[in-house]
């Protein structure tokens, strides 16, 4: 790092926070960087590739932006990349990339601080904090990794096979599929199941299962709330999510009660339910837990 300025790597930093302000529903760390890239004309040096493999501006960014999780100014969730509130303040308030850069450093200082047992050995430089930071960026790594495969896993899966998914998952929470539509026209429904398995109980549960690349809007929720009588529970299920606009109509809906799925939360109750899930299902989307050292401690 030591031929690029704390003002270059925070003038990176602030683009980069201005491309994650743009995505307030997250954005795949990969597609930030590349999207960084994009807007910036790169040092022969910033450009280059280290011995072990990788470009040397990714790792600049990624060593820079671990500072930043700690400052509580952005998250790093299952791959994706989101900025904070207080991030937003910090980009309105900080114009300078040497001062953003800076408060940053100092606030990671201030939390390196409060989990040191002796605060007398905190870390006070660049080259100490290193060899944590590279423990963070493999851990965050190998997770954008696993979820990069499961992604395009389920992106490429056929529509009727990823209905399946959804309605064996179901199944092992406790469910009762009903019904299953075949192929073809399903008037707005993919999946029927209810409480108890004669269906004696209410509320019948409606699913509507999707797998857009774009999120569903409210206009497209509204559609699938219309097919729900008075006392139908329905499940929204799309990979790509909802937008805000359609979250905050299923949040505050009072007759139409529905729950909206988007990918994360899906395989989160996929792997919650794994050991219920029958072997036919589990070949639908195999996972295997890996354990390592987590940064976190």
């Amino acid at each position: 790092m030591a031929n690029v300025t704390r003002e270059r790597t925070g003038e990176f930093l602030r683009i980069l926070f201005a491309i994650l302000l743009d995505n307030p529903e997250g954005i795949q760390a990969k597609n930030a960087l590349s999207q960084l890239q994009a807007k910036l004309v790169l040092s022969e040096y910033e450009a280059g590739s280290y011995e072990s493999g990788g470009m040397r501006f990714h790792k600049i960014v990624r060593f820079a932006t671990v500072d930043c999780v700690k400052a509580g100014w952005m998250l790093k969730i299952k791959g994706k990349w989101f900025i904070t509130s207080e991030g937003e303040d910090a980009l309105g308030k900080f114009s300078s990339p040497d001062e953003f850069y800076k408060e940053a450093t100092r606030l990671y200082r201030k939390w390196k601080s409060e989990q040191s047992v002796d605060e007398s050995t905190s870390p006070d430089s660049e080259t100490e904090d290193a060899p944590e930071k590279e423990v963070s960026i493999t851990y965050e790594q190998a997770e954008e990794v696993a979820w990069e495969e499961i992604r395009e896993h389920l992106a490429t899966m056929n529509p009727y096979e990823f209905q399946d998914l959804v309605a064996e998952l179901l199944e092992a929470m406790g469910y009762h599929s009903a019904w299953v539509a075949p192929k073809g026209k399903d008037g707005g429904i993919d999946i029927l199941v209810h409480k108890d398995p004669l269906g004696a109980t209410l509320p019948r549960i409606k699913v509507q299962v999707k797998r857009m690349q774009t999120s569903v809007s409210v206009d497209g929720l509204r559609s699938f709330m219309a097919v729900l009588g008075d006392d139908d529970v329905g499940i929204f299920v799309n990979l790509a999510g909802f937008t805000r606009d359609a979250e905050i109509e299923a949040r505050t809906q009072e007759k139409r009660r529905v729950t909206l799925i988007n990918q994360e939360r899906l395989v989160d109750l996929w792997i919650e339910h794994y050991a219920d899930l029958d072997e036919t299902a589990r070949r639908r989307l195999p996972l295997k837990p890996i354990y390592f050292l987590s940064p976190e401690g």
